[in-house]
């Protein structure tokens, strides 16, 4: 089989896999998060932390309650991984520098898991399961629970209550993310991947040097990271570490472990608004962005230009020979279209234009599918934008599900899109500015690529990095972690500031001027609109980056 009908053949297993578990699992979820009953834990949970579960919050209530429990996890994983050396000794590692510690600790409470530090010869086993892989469960429960709060504004009308965020987080990381993490943590251990409580063995290389293999509880945190689109790995080598990623089946499961909750969030969407087909269409937009981006990736990596590689058929730089390049760039592809950031190849090895789709995905605001979470309510986000601009065009009153897009609307629309690319080009400019630059490999187009992708992943809480850039000193960690902050908490703000506005308000009827939202149509402009936003927003940095380097 040839290396392209490989790849057609390891997408379209995927394909179909999360064609059942879009209808399954999603219904699942949706019985999870409109369910008025509370389990014996969950109670035991609420007392203790003294939460009435049947009371419900305005947007501004929900979103204190989310940003002081990101706060707290903020302090307490900086606090542990600061004193780590003095907790558990296995493996007997120091703690944590005070820039690396503050850099970590932002990285995953807010889901994108930027890793400044390598991860087998600094983190000892409790920072990694009490620290990092707990924030796997609750930053990912955190996105979803925006996201159904924000689906809660387009289901009800005239009332200031989005739910109760303490009950969503509580039973999305026990009822969802919990269970299918303990059913995965198997499978991959029967795939080969490590799961163990030891300090590392020494073994003798094949050329009589001696080197220490760390173990730890690595399938565990392997599979939340790929679950919860976290992303960030064990080991330093992440998901091209044969402990975390062995063979090629098991390459295929932790795609599918990435793609399945946000695959199944529209139809948790069209559930909640009561209209499935309102759900097909969110889908339809996200699956022509995704396979048109993977088509491209596996096109300029499998033909890349060069000599080299057009002599052996591939761009094999970078790439896991057990994988192939073509998985390899799937792999990179879904990895950041969901602001997973995981990886099992080498970004900065990508040909030019291969690389910069993984940054073009990531400027998309990560939507195709995204997150979970928060791919769903960017994409939301995106629809209320372009049913504002058809009703400009058709001069009427825009709706959206029967919510009216007015100018409160809009504003909160528009700076949730505005926020990341200020976010991201601020922080580019500020690195070219200054003498912090030279930390990257290359000089050149291609040297500021891999400035301008650690921004965009940091600000697009995606955490994979163009890996040729040094980023483990004071002023990159830090500008860094300001960077996720505000990717990561703005948006949230500004969604759920949205979705109060849209929850007070009394639906209107449909009438025949009404844009119709789940057909043809409307899926085509809605992709039409993400993209050229994207384009607008960052072709000039593109061009100066990927493109020059290309062409």
């Amino acid at each position: 089989m040839s290396m392209t009908a490989a790849g057609v053949v390891f997408v379209l297993s995927l394909i179909a896999v999360l064609a059942v578990a879009y209808r399954y699992f999603g219904d699942y979820m949706y019985r999870v998060v409109v369910g008025r009953r509370h389990s014996v834990v969950e109670r035991g949970i609420y007392k203790v932390l003294r939460v009435n579960p049947e009371g419900e919050q305005s947007w501004k209530a929900y979103a204190g309650s989310l940003l002081a429990f990101s706060a707290v996890s903020l302090l307490f994983l900086y606090a542990l991984l600061r004193l780590q050396h003095v907790l558990w000794p296995n493996p007997d590692f120091p703690g944590v520098t005070n820039h690396i510690a503050w850099n970590t600790a932002v990285s995953f409470v807010t889901n994108t898991n930027w890793q400044a530090y390598s991860g087998e010869s600094t983190m000892t086993h409790l920072s990694q399961m009490a620290g990092l892989s707990v924030q796997n469960f609750v930053s990912a429960g955190v996105g979803i629970a925006v996201a159904v709060a924000f689906v809660r504004g387009f289901a009800r009308r005239k009332t200031n209550d989005l739910g109760n965020f303490w009950v969503d987080l509580t039973r999305i990381t026990l009822r969802i993310l919990l269970p299918v993490a303990v059913v995965g943590t198997i499978i991959l251990i029967v795939g080969g991947v490590v799961q163990n409580f030891s300090g590392g063995h020494d073994v003798t290389t094949l050329t009589g040097g001696t080197q220490t293999l760390t173990g730890g509880p690595v399938a565990s945190q392997e599979v939340i990271k790929e679950l919860g689109t976290n992303g960030g790995g064990f080991m330093n080598a992440n998901s091209a570490h044969p402990f975390e990623n062995p063979t090629s089946w098991t390459n295929w499961v932790e795609l599918v472990l990435i793609l399945l909750i946000p695959v199944a969030m529209p139809r948790v969407f069209g559930r909640m608004v009561g209209q499935n087909r309102q759900g097909y269409a969110i889908l339809a937009v996200m699956g022509i962005l995704a396979v048109v981006s993977i088509a491209l990736t596996n096109g300029f990596e499998i033909h890349g230009g060069g000599t080299v590689p057009q002599a052996i058929g591939a761009a094999l730089e970078g790439k896991e020979m057990r994988f192939g390049v073509s998985n390899s760039a799937t792999f990179g592809s879904i990895t950041t279209l969901t602001s997973t950031g995981a990886v099992n190849s080498f970004h900065d090895s990508y040909t030019a234009l291969g690389g910069m789709m993984p940054m073009f995905n990531m400027m998309l605001g990560e939507v195709a599918p995204g997150g979970v979470g928060a791919g769903l309510y960017g994409m939301l986000v995106l629809a209320v934008i372009t049913v504002f601009v058809a009703g400009l065009m058709v001069g009427r009153t825009p709706e959206y599900l029967g919510k009216k897009i007015g100018a409160r609307e809009i504003k909160f629309a528009s700076l949730y899109f505005l926020i990341t690319p200020l976010v991201v080009l601020t922080g580019v400019a500020a690195a070219m500015a200054t003498s912090n630059h030279t930390t990257m490999l290359n000089v050149g187009p291609h040297g500021f690529s891999e400035v301008l992708y650690a921004f965009t992943s940091a600000a697009n809480n995606n955490g994979s990095a163009f890996a040729g850039i040094t980023v483990n000193t004071g002023w990159w960690d830090t500008a860094l972690g300001f960077a996720m902050l505000l990717g990561r908490f703005l948006p949230i703000i500004m969604v759920l500031g949205l979705a109060g506005s849209l929850a007070s308000q009394q639906p209107v009827p449909e009438s025949q001027g009404t844009l119709p939202t789940h057909k043809p149509l409307f899926v085509a402009m809605l992709a039409g609109v993400t993209v050229v936003l994207v384009a607008l927003t960052f072709l000039p940095a593109l061009a100066l980056g990927p493109l020059a380097e290309g062409l």
